[in-house]
């Protein structure tokens, strides 16, 4: 059997074609000085030099001149010899003069007696590698940079149990912790107490692990302790091999656009509620236009009817019964044209503390003794401009709500003080009266007392209330100028007060004095009275009471008809007209019929405090539902119509 020998000869000699066929490395042997004593086409490559130019030169050319300076060179080759090897990377210089990043492994080759004679370098171009490094830790300064920069969100890092790594400059201005006192805590430090009971920040980072995100807005804390309405975005950041190495998260501040989004909301619920209120007002001054004209139709036909009844007690007393029965109507009515805000109106000058005053006896008679009344309305307060009447049947509802509230009995306190629109922001510019009564009753909660006002809400049991008490006393207070404000807490009774603008006049007590004393015109002489109405009953019913105080009338049912009637017809001392009749309400009417009869004596009579701004402010009104005694009355006022 043939063996192949291999001499030292063939050895050297493979190993030279080996290092000779490397071109991705500089593999060249120094000598003991650090001359170059060979070279592979790898070096060639790199450094730009061939083998002719570059034997015997010393390899210190290929350092920086700062280098040189520095004596890097034979610092390398003294360490490689001390250490028994040099390994680095630094800038090197290729022949061109351009530098190169290069990785260096430099050995020393030693004699068989431990002697240093040369050295054998490899040196690998790490350019590219260096540039990409570079690169991507100048695009890691960027981006620290942009994020640090950023100040409208907080920006942060978590690692996966969700304690706090960085923090940005957004992250300190809204959650108010600089980054020395929260990086290291964990992040549920800027949840609420509730949402750390119930598990929420371990819910969301759970939730960005499974899915690779979490996105939630809700309520944050602040180092103060305040909170914040928070937009909050956890994703997961996994390593090459899928793993959580921990969470990138993204908070922005949005209580600004929360309390934008309320206050929209608000502003929406009250206008549809202001729409609502609208419409109910709408279709109840409708409705209590049309009960007036029932009421007017029945109450005069019963008071005629009792002038006519022999005098049978209970007969009268069914009468009277009938009688008390339309009067609770009419009252009912006028509570629905006030809040309607359509009721009639005869704003005067009052004195709150002369009224309030004269009430308290009829007021403690009417609830009983078991509540205590007490008033702490000042002398001196400022006059208010306001119907009179009303204004005493708005305080009654109101204490009679408050004993209501008040079944085991307790204390109503009436009292009064001056403010001004500053005070409430619902009241134009100006000076006002409040006006409170103030119980010690049951109280209201939350939802009762948001309803309060709203017309037909009522907590009374069937057929105890209507329901427009408060109505009625919002619909007298917005109507003369004024507002309503409820307190009320369950347990700590209601307190109710109005608001009602001061007036320019004063009340002279004088002219009080004269006005009670003042005699009544004396009585009216037989009269020829045109009645006008589209209701025929309540036509009929005028016509009625007319001629039964010895006048003589003539109903028509239109103001179309009214001026042909004059017009065809003449000796009418006086025209009696309804005010809202289709096609031609009563004041076009008046002003037709003055043009073509100057002078013309003209009662108007209407449930309705809106007229037209061009509607005769000096003509006599009688309000709607009227009485016998109400229309004679009305009768002596109309100047010339007296014997």
């Amino acid at each position: 059997m043939n063996e192949t020998v291999v001499t030292g000869a063939e050895d050297s000699n493979r190993y030279r074609l080996l290092i000779d066929a490397i071109s991705d490395y500089a593999i060249y042997m120094l000598d003991a000085d650090g001359y170059v004593a060979s070279w592979n086409p790898g070096a060639q490559r790199f450094k730009g030099y061939t083998a002719a130019e570059i034997l015997g030169a010393h390899f210190s050319r290929f350092y920086t001149p700062e280098d040189q300076a520095a004596g890097l060179p034979a610092r390398v080759l003294r360490t490689a010899a001390t250490e028994g090897r040099f390994e680095a990377e630094g800038w090197r210089v290729r022949k061109d003069g351009s530098q190169f990043w290069a990785h260096i492994v430099i050995d020393p080759i030693l004699a068989p007696d431990g002697e240093v004679i040369g050295y054998a370098k490899v040196t690998r171009d790490l350019t590219e590698r260096r540039r990409a490094e570079e690169e991507l830790k100048l695009s890691e300064q960027r981006f620290r940079h942009l994020v640090q920069a950023v100040t409208d969100y907080a920006i942060y890092m978590l690692d996966p149990q969700g304690y706090v790594t960085n923090w940005n400059s957004g992250a300190q201005r809204i959650k108010g912790y600089p980054p020395e006192e929260i990086i290291g805590q964990h992040f549920s430090t800027f949840y609420t107490e509730q949402d750390r009971a119930r598990g929420l920040p371990g819910e969301s980072l759970e939730k960005a692990r499974s899915t690779g995100r979490f996105e939630h807005e809700g309520i944050l804390v602040r180092k103060d302790g305040t909170r914040f309405w928070a937009h909050v975005v956890i994703d997961a950041i996994r390593d090459e091999r899928g793993e959580i190495i921990g969470y990138a998260k993204v908070t922005r501040d949005i209580t600004e656009r929360k309390e934008a989004e309320a206050a929209l909301a608000q502003a929406n619920e009250e206008l549809m509620q202001s729409q609502k209120l609208e419409a109910i007002g709408r279709l109840t001054g409708g409705v209590a236009h049309d009960f007036n004209n029932l009421l007017m139709a029945i109450s005069g036909s019963l008071e005629l009817l009792r002038k006519r009844v022999p005098s049978d007690e209970r007969l009268l007393r069914l009468v009277d019964n009938a009688m008390q029965g339309i009067q609770r109507g009419a009252t009912l009515t006028q509570r629905m044209l006030a809040f309607a805000r359509r009721q009639e109106l005869r704003p005067g000058v009052v004195d709150v503390a002369r009224l309030v005053d004269g009430m308290t006896d009829m007021l403690q008679r009417t609830l009983g003794p078991a509540i205590q009344i007490e008033t702490q309305v000042p002398e001196g307060l400022p006059a208010i401009l306001i119907d009179e009447n009303q204004l005493e049947l708005a305080i009654l509802n109101l204490a009679v709500n408050a004993k209501d509230a008040m079944p085991e009995g307790g204390r109503l306190v009436i009292r009064a003080d001056e403010a001004s629109a500053r005070d409430n922001a619902a009241l134009d510019a100006g000076h006002y009266v409040r006006l409170a009564i103030a119980d010690t009753g049951e109280g209201m909660d939350a939802a009762t007392l948001a309803n309060a006002t709203e017309p037909f809400f009522t907590t009374k049991g069937a057929g105890k209330g209507t329901g427009l008490g408060l109505a009625m006393v919002r619909g007298l207070s917005e109507q003369s100028g004024g507002t309503v404000t409820i307190q009320s807490e369950v347990g700590k009774g209601t307190t109710v007060t109005m608001w009602m603008p001061v007036s320019l006049e004063t009340v002279s007590v004088a002219d009080d004095m004269v006005a009670d004393v003042a005699p009544e015109p004396g009585a009216t002489r037989r009269l020829r009275v045109l009645v006008v109405d589209d209701d025929v009953l309540v036509a009929m019913n005028t016509t009625a009471m007319l001629e039964d105080l010895g006048h003589e009338a003539i109903e028509v049912h239109s103001g179309r008809q009214a001026l042909e009637t004059l017009a065809t017809t003449n000796g009418f001392d006086l025209v009696i007209t309804d005010q809202a009749m289709p096609q031609m309400t009563g004041s076009q009417f008046v002003s037709e019929a003055r043009a073509k009869w100057p002078g013309l004596p003209v009662i108007l009579a209407t449930g309705y405090a809106e007229l037209p701004e061009d509607a005769d402010r000096t003509l006599t009104r009688l309000s709607k539902p009227f009485m016998q005694s109400d229309l004679e009355r009305a009768l002596k006022q109309v100047p010339g119509l007296t014997n």
